[in-house]
């Protein structure tokens, strides 16, 4: 399995703490490591994970590499993005870069670099929990069970059975964006809605199938910028 994690946000909800040229995941949020960092480290408890592949931008590329020495960890690559240009290009990226230097049939880990997780064997747990399903094709999105109503998320409205008797997977009956108060209190009172937490398990096949089929002038865009790659020692840098 490859780890991918995203580190391109620019972190503006803990402003002014969270600055541009310094978003709070290169931030010791909580302690002495960066929520980066943090996120590195907390892939040490699984045994068979390939070196991870960082996606950020030109501007926060030191800072990456500056992480990744002080805990002394390898990395398959920094892919630079010359610009923002969210979730699904980043991780086509990464995609097409499994597939060319590992197997695309290799599982994925996708993860952002500025989590708090401070329960790490419940993220354990979720993690194999998902690999079977993730190695029969599946995508799998993991939610995180709402403390109360919030409408800084979106949400992940889930199927009342799961996909396998006792497999602890669910399907996803819809997304839902960032809802207003009264939804968000609606969502929490009737149960079957989860916090959308980013985090994402698959093949990188079956990811750039999906993407290949809803989506393909980003698939596109992304094997053309892949064709154009600029090696500068660890970085990555991807035609715009």
């Amino acid at each position: 399995m490859v780890p991918v994690i995203l580190s391109g946000g620019s972190g503006t909800r803990l402003w002014p703490l969270s600055r541009q040229q310094r978003p709070k995941q290169f931030l010791p949020v909580i302690d002495d490591y960066t929520l980066f960092q943090s996120t590195i480290l907390r892939l040490d408890s699984f045994d068979d994970l390939q070196a991870p592949i960082i996606v950020s931008n030109e501007d926060h590329r030191f800072m990456v590499a500056e992480d990744l020495r002080q805990l002394d960890k390898l990395h398959q690559g920094i892919i630079l993005e010359p610009v923002a240009r969210n979730t699904a290009p980043a991780i086509a990226l990464a995609a097409l870069k499994v597939s060319e230097s590992a197997s695309e049939d290799d599982l994925m880990l996708v993860l952002p670099a500025d989590h708090v997780i401070t329960d790490t064997t419940a993220f354990s747990c979720a993690i194999e929990q998902a690999r079977p399903a993730a190695n029969q094709g599946y995508l799998l999105t993991f939610g995180i069970v709402p403390g109360h109503a919030e409408t800084g998320y979106g949400y992940i409205r889930m199927a009342e059975a799961p996909i396998q008797q006792a497999s602890g997977v669910f399907a996803v009956s819809g997304f839902v964006e960032k809802p207003d108060l009264a939804t968000a209190e609606r969502y929490w009172s009737e149960g079957g809605y989860l916090w959308n937490s980013g985090m994402f398990m698959f093949k990188a096949s079956r990811y750039l199938e999906e993407l290949e089929r809803y989506q393909p002038e980003v698939l596109r865009a992304c094997r053309a910028a892949m064709d154009l790659i600029e090696l500068d020692m660890g970085f990555i840098r991807v035609d715009a």
